[in-house]
Parts: structure tokens; C-alpha cells; sequence
């Protein structure tokens, strides 16, 4: 078993000399969940709760909580880092949060992301319990981390607790898949719109037995550093949802197409050709798909009838595909 890092050779807490590592550019994702009631999520949304502003005042304490980690966490050092994000995201019954911390220095900063989600966190159960005091804050996880010695790492359920390849005969069915949903919507992201596809696509997901990332919420604006920061970790599959049509405002196919290494043609006509079924208006999108490294990018429209279309195309392929591009599938 690996020794634990922050304990000397007598078995006493210390906090690790650092010195002789080198500086690298360090980027850590966190992801967690606040779990409360339908109703809850509606006043969030609508910005309609007893103490307003509920996300802004969220994200703000998550931010400040990672600048101020080294004086939190005993042993954790003091970094200078040099951005965190916190966002957030919506399901029926949860609000979705996630936090990135980059710095550039001799060591990482894991604890910096996870301690920015768990006080945004934290931060939420305070603004919605007067509604809701049975809220739990919940899967509060390291997602990936890149930088420093062991270079990248993402989390990954076939992966033991010592970051090594459990044999594949003690492996699950479908386990250590991941995927991460992206809804490109300003609306949405302004939180004047619902976000009625994203939660869609992620259920369809975790059905099939995926580690599911989001939905990650964007403006057409930033989708390009969404899908960037989405497909970073290397999940296996990606999928958007939104800013595929005609509209000057619409990017997702421009930003998909900016990161993709191979298209995969087929599948984005398949998805329309689904659509075309139902509504003559399927013509219109733009989406693309392909291969980003190992991972598989899909666009879908922004409409629920659209993503539904979407995935009956994608059910009947998907697990042969993402077979093909791990290196295992049959080739045809």
C-alpha cells in the first residue's frame, strides 16, 4: 500500500516539503450535488427564493473558499492560484455543481476545487433551507486533475483506489464509462429558460450506466471553452445539446468542429434523418460529430423532441463505437 504522504516516518501529520518539485501548470475539476425538491429548484431558477440571489452568492463563497484552502485544511499549502470557476447546473431534483482551480506551481490543487464545491455547497443549503432543510449536499468527488508528476488523471470507475486497472474480469457491466452532458444555451445560462434537454440526456446516460458529468451550462458565446473544458478530462463521451441551428448566435458545430481530430458524418446525418420523421424543421441543424482523442462528441438540437430523436439514433451504435475507439470493438 502507498504511504500516506502527510505522515512522517513516526507516524505524526506534517505538511510535505514541496520544494524540490517542479513547477508545472496545475488544473483540478470538482464536481458535487445539492439534493433537494422540485420546488426548491424552481424558485432557484426563477431567483424567486426568501434570500435572493442564491447562485451569485454560492458561487462567490466557493470561489472565496478556494483562496483560502491552506487556512481551512491543516496541511494543505498556500497557493497563488491563478483562476477558479465555480458552475452550476439543474436536474429535477438537484442543483449540479462544479469547480476548477489552476495554478502554476510544485504541487496540485485537488483540495482547492473540492473545498470551492463543497462550500458553494454549503453556501446553497444555507440560501434554500428556510424551503427545504432536509437539502443534502452529496457526491462532493474529484473528477480529474492534470499537472505535476502523474500528469493527467480523470476519475474513472474501473480504476481501483491506487489509480490502477482493476482485472477486467472483476469489472461490472458497463462500469467505468464516463460521459459528460453540454447545454449551449444563454437562456438557460442567464436562468431565464429551463433546461428541459440537458437533464434529459443525462438520465438517458446514467441508464446506460455512465459516471455522468452535468449538464454543464454555457452561453452560445462560451460554448468553444465549454466543449474544451468539457472534453479535457477525456471522458469517453460527450454529448451538447443546443446552438445548432441557423441562428447568427448558434456556434456549437464551429466549436465542435475547432477540437475534433476525425468527424464521424454518419452519425450526425443519422440524427437528422431520425428527425426528419417528425418535423421537416430537422433539416435546419448544423450538429456534427466525431473524435476528439478517445473521445466521442455528439451534437443534438436544443429542443426535447430533437435530443429524444438524437438519442434513438445514438442507442443502437453507441456501445459498438465507443468499443471501436477504446480499441476493442469489432471493425466492420
Amino acid at each position: 500500500m502507498t504511504d500516506l504522504s502527510h505522515l512522517d516516518n513516526q507516524g505524526r501529520a506534517r505538511m510535505v516539503d514541496v520544494s524540490s518539485k517542479t513547477d508545472t501548470t496545475r488544473i483540478a475539476v470538482a464536481a458535487g450535488e445539492l439534493v433537494t425538491t422540485p420546488e426548491v429548484i424552481a424558485l432557484v431558477r426563477a431567483d424567486d427564493m426568501p434570500k435572493a440571489d442564491v447562485l451569485a452568492t454560492a458561487r462567490i463563497a466557493g470561489i472565496a473558499a478556494a483562496k483560502r484552502t491552506w487556512e481551512l485544511i491543516p496541511l494543505c499549502h498556500q497557493l497563488a492560484l491563478s483562476s477558479v470557476k465555480v458552475m452550476f447546473g439543474f436536474t429535477d431534483t438537484s442543483i449540479t455543481i462544479e469547480g476548477t482551480a489552476k495554478t502554476k506551481g510544485p504541487t496540485g490543487v485537488e483540495m482547492e476545487a473540492l473545498t470551492a464545491v463543497a462550500v458553494a455547497g454549503l453556501t446553497l443549503h444555507d440560501m434554500v433551507k428556510a424551503v427545504d432543510p432536509a437539502a443534502v449536499l452529496d457526491g462532493v468527488r474529484l473528477i480529474s486533475k492534470e499537472g505535476g508528476k502523474r500528469g493527467h488523471w480523470t476519475r474513472d470507475d474501473a480504476a481501483d483506489r491506487d489509480g490502477q486497472p482493476v482485472p477486467e474480469e472483476q469489472l461490472p457491466e458497463q462500469s467505468g464509462r464516463s460521459a459528460t452532458v453540454v447545454v449551449a444555451s444563454t437562456g438557460v445560462a442567464a436562468g431565464t429558460r429551463e433546461d428541459r434537454t440537458g437533464p434529459l440526456i443525462r438520465s438517458w446516460l446514467v441508464d446506460k450506466g455512465f459516471a455522468v458529468r452535468g449538464p454543464l451550462v454555457h452561453a452560445d458565446a462560451d460554448i468553444a471553452a465549454g466543449l474544451a473544458d468539457a472534453v479535457r478530462p477525456g471522458p469517453a463521451l460527450v454529448v451538447t445539446t443546443g446552438g445548432t441551428g441557423a441562428s447568427p448566435t448558434d456556434a456549437t458545430p464551429e466549436a465542435t468542429l475547432a477540437l475534433l481530430d476525425r468527424e464521424l458524418p454518419g452519425i450526425a446525418e443519422s440524427i437528422r434523418q431520425r428527425g426528419l420523421a417528425a418535423t421537416p424543421h430537422a433539416v435546419l441543424s448544423r450538429g456534427v460529430a466525431g473524435l476528439v482523442g478517445r473521445t466521442v462528441v455528439v451534437n443534438l438540437p436544443g429542443s426535447p423532441g430533437g435530443v429524444k430523436d438524437g438519442l434513438a439514433a445514438l442507442d443502437p451504435i453507441l456501445d459498438h463505437l465507443l468499443a471501436q475507439v477504446a480499441g476493442g470493438g469489432a471493425h466492420e
